[in-house]
């Protein structure tokens, strides 16, 4: 994505190649996302456990960044050993006091806290999934929006096929998870210029935050409250004109729905479409966009799925497990003392978990750096997280990713990447190119039909 930084703070500059002490290594510096898959092997052979005294989310406490398979695997499914996301006061839309306090005035404070009041355990979390999104966006809920977003990627590409070039991050991985989600929220589509800018809003911190916790500074976090009450502002009237005139969407189906014995309110409803916005479009558009880029790297590999494509539900799952889009998430509080790889953990204390690290632990994948069709139990990675907490959006993602390779696979007969490619990364947590520039020859009618 391009976004446009509106901060000051400026920042330091992280080596230009991995340190090769794990003492220098900074996963949150700028510049680090270049170095970040040697470091995690540094990390893993030298300091699995990272120690950052006095940087917990709390006055007083410290952080740890996890970066090992087993040890993010505990801590994202034993409820015992940590508090989730969901469960602490200060995170919501927000994540910070400030800006919690401008959704309070703005009368929004129910919107911002719904999500943790929707999912206060995680007996009533699994509730939640079952009758409030799976039946849109879950594995089997997404699959009723298959031939939309079949029908989507194939516009998209009819929109540059005869051109033998595409920057594909904007004119394809950027674009079909838009059209996808906004069509099952049921927002109008000729709202989507805008609703880019308030999924920029909702990212912001992600990307310009600072350090373990994301942080920004007070200036920034007012400008991003205030456009995101904007977008509460939005999705209040739409889910007024559902109210009154339901269709068959989400937001509808949100108006309707009743989850513990009552309706949702409009603080409910919308907190569960910022949530679904957010998810349905960043992270897959990194994921299309790393699949790209692996079938021009490696071309045996896209032989391979246009003769079989049944392996193509392998290809995602590997291609989710080496990029995967949100490489770490600050997500847990330890609930209890407790250690792990002989680091002792205090309770109160932040933990980051790095699932791009544990995704390529080679403790727990044998050659861990490569794409491999065949690895068993293929989607266990930790992409998603695991648990009950894990990505309610998971199950849509998969499809559009499935149905985007596909469609790659039936349009195009070569694909390229051009010498213009610097495979940069944008700042921030999520693993995501500024562009990817391909060439491509197209498919002819008769190799399509065969």
């Amino acid at each position: 994505m391009s976004m446009t930084h509106h901060g000051t703070t400026e920042v330091p500059t992280a080596p230009g190649q991995c340190p090769v002490n794990h003492g220098e290594i900074d996963l949150f510096a700028a510049g680090s996302q270049e170095w970040w898959f040697e470091a995690y092997q540094v990390l893993q052979e030298q300091c699995p456990v990272i120690h950052l005294p006095g940087e917990g989310r709390q006055p007083g406490t410290d952080a740890y960044i996890l970066t090992r398979y087993e040890d993010i695997a505990r801590v994202a499914r034993d409820r015992n050993l940590v508090l989730g996301r969901d469960d602490q006061a200060q995170q919501g839309n927000g994540n910070s006091v400030l800006q919690e306090e401008i959704f309070e005035e703005a009368g929004f404070g129910e919107a911002f806290n719904a999500q943790r009041d929707l999912r206060s355990s995680d007996e009533q979390a699994m509730r939640y999934r079952r009758l409030v999104t799976d039946p849109w966006v879950g594995p089997e809920g997404a699959q009723r929006h298959q031939q939309m977003a079949e029908a989507a990627a194939h516009r998209l590409i009819d929109n540059w096929i005869e051109e033998g070039e595409v920057e594909f991050v904007k004119d394809f991985a950027a674009a079909l998870p838009q059209v996808v989600i906004t069509t099952i929220l049921g927002l109008p589509l000729e709202d989507m210029p805008m609703l880019r800018k308030m999924e920029e809003a909702q990212v912001r911190r992600f990307v310009y935050g600072r350090g373990v916790n994301s942080r920004m500074s007070d200036e920034d976090e007012v400008e991003n409250a205030r456009e995101l009450v904007a977008f509460n502002e939005y999705l209040e009237e739409q889910i007024q004109r559902k109210r009154q005139a339901p269709e068959d969407d989400m937001i509808s189906y949100l108006t309707q729905v009743e989850f513990e014995g009552k309706k949702l309110s409009d603080g409910d409803i919308t907190s569960v479409a910022l949530l679904m916005h957010i998810g349905g479009n960043e992270t897959t558009q990194y994921a299309l966009t790393a699949e790209a880029m692996l079938l021009a790297q490696q071309p045996k590999i896209l032989e391979e799925l246009r003769e079989d494509r049944t392996k193509v539900r392998f290809f995602v799952e590997e291609a989710l497990r080496l990029y995967a889009p949100t490489q770490g998430l600050t997500a847990r509080t330890a609930r209890i003392d407790f250690e792990m790889g002989g680091v002792k953990i205090a309770a109160g204390s932040t933990l980051h978990l790095r699932f791009g690290a544990g995704n390529r632990d080679p403790k727990h994948y044998e050659n861990a750096e490569q794409l491999d069709l065949s690895r068993p139990h293929a989607g266990r990675h930790l992409t998603f997280s695991q648990g009950p907490r894990s990505c309610p959006g998971a199950g849509l993602s998969r499809m559009e990713q499935n149905v985007a390779v596909n469609a790659l696979l039936d349009r195009l007969e070569t694909i390229n990447l051009q010498d213009s490619n610097d495979f940069q990364h944008q700042p921030g947590i999520m693993l995501g190119l500024y562009h990817l520039d391909l060439s491509f020859t197209k498919r002819q009618p008769a190799n399509i039909l065969a």
